[in-house]
């Protein structure tokens, strides 16, 4: 097993930077830690959709070149790509709730999976492309449910739009890689993260966010399936996976990595809805129990889990925040908020916490 391994600022000081998703909660992220490290970011992304948005919050303090542009659009996508001429792609842009997936197939699967075909179509001549990397999910993986932890080896599949959207993704990312940047002069590759908490989310039918959004408005916490597990992790742990898996991909070893790689919660640790709910509205200060949504609800599967064991072997990534620590973070980020605290400095704090 190589030695622990850290995000490199040196590495991204000055680096030409794509960023899709960067109005998203991971991609908000993402922006944030890379324009700290003096990365050269062209952001591309739907404008922020929510009321309130860690994007929103942060985007006049964040040097860099921001597109609203759908992925689905590929003319505009290309532009964008060419004119920016990225060393590093890193691809997040998607339509990520499941419950949306079941409204919305057919745009789910447009920009999931033709979304992406065009940024890969698009990165083709590139002159100073060095590596990209596709975002999909923990959810790609044919659960049966059997109680295991998902390796990078197991099958693809996905029963509800949004899963198996993302499960396509990972194939027809495999096929551009091997079908027109097999040369190894840029490494294509894609990451699964677990479930990912923390502050800035304020996404429909996620979690926190409905739990924040119960304390504001003085109304019961209404849970689908508490009992359902997850492997939960900070935000930041995800991304954090990510640009340490850039460095390596575009480093002189770059082509021996695996081309996909699980991001989890350490040992497959997951945890039930019903138990994060309950931590959470008491760090909010909501008395009493949450409640059970009873009309018939679209399904999800129950068990979740993650092995990451092959990231920490070729990359040296392992996670730093168990989840009490990752609970705090996120719980004093909403607070802040609340109480109209600068944001960006925040963030800045939370994410040099996480590097130190």
């Amino acid at each position: 097993m190589v030695k622990s391994a850290n995000v490199d600022p040196s590495f991204w000081k000055g680096r030409r930077v794509l960023l899709t998703g960067h109005t998203g909660f991971k991609g908000s992220w993402a922006a944030a830690w890379l324009c700290k490290m003096e990365a050269e970011v062209t952001g591309l992304s739907l404008p922020p959709e929510c009321e309130f948005s860690l994007y929103g919050s942060i985007a006049e303090k964040l040097a860099l070149n921001s597109h609203f542009v759908d992925i689905r659009e590929r003319e505009r996508l290309k532009e964008v790509v060419q004119e920016s001429n990225p060393e590093i792609v890193l691809h997040m842009a998607a339509q990520a709730l499941v419950r949306r997936s079941y409204r919305e197939p057919v745009s789910t699967f447009e920009t999931n999976v033709m979304g992406t075909i065009n940024l890969l179509q698009a990165l083709f001549e590139l002159p100073d492309l060095r590596a990209a990397l596709i975002v999909t999910s923990d959810k790609v993986y044919l659960n049966n449910e059997d109680g295991r932890a998902f390796k990078e080896t197991d099958p693809l599949g996905g029963d509800d739009p949004y899963s198996s959207s993302k499960a396509a993704c990972e194939i027809a990312t495999a096929s551009f890689a091997k079908s027109f940047f097999a040369d190894g002069n840029v490494r294509v590759a894609t990451a699964r993260a677990g479930n990912v908490i923390g502050g800035g989310d304020f996404s429909e039918d996620r979690l926190i966010p409905d739990i924040w959004r119960a304390a504001r408005e003085g109304k019961t916490v209404t849970l689908r399936y508490p009992h359902a597990t997850r492997p939960w992790q900070h935000v930041l742990e995800s991304v954090s996976g990510y640009l340490i898996y850039l460095q390596a991909l575009a480093g002189e070893k770059g082509a021996e990595l695996p081309k996909s790689l699980n991001f989890g919660p350490a040992d497959g640790e997951v945890v039930t809805v019903g138990r994060i709910a309950q931590q959470v509205q008491k760090a909010f200060g909501i008395e009493g129990d949450w409640g059970l949504i009873n009309n018939e609800q679209p399904p999800e599967k129950s068990f979740l889990a993650l092995d990451a064991s092959l990231a920490a072997r070729t990359l040296g990534w392992r996670t730093k925040w168990n989840g009490d620590e990752t609970l705090t973070k996120t719980v004093d980020w909403y607070q802040a908020f609340s109480d109209n605290q600068d944001i960006h400095a925040l963030t800045l704090t939370q994410i040099e916490d996480y590097e130190t």
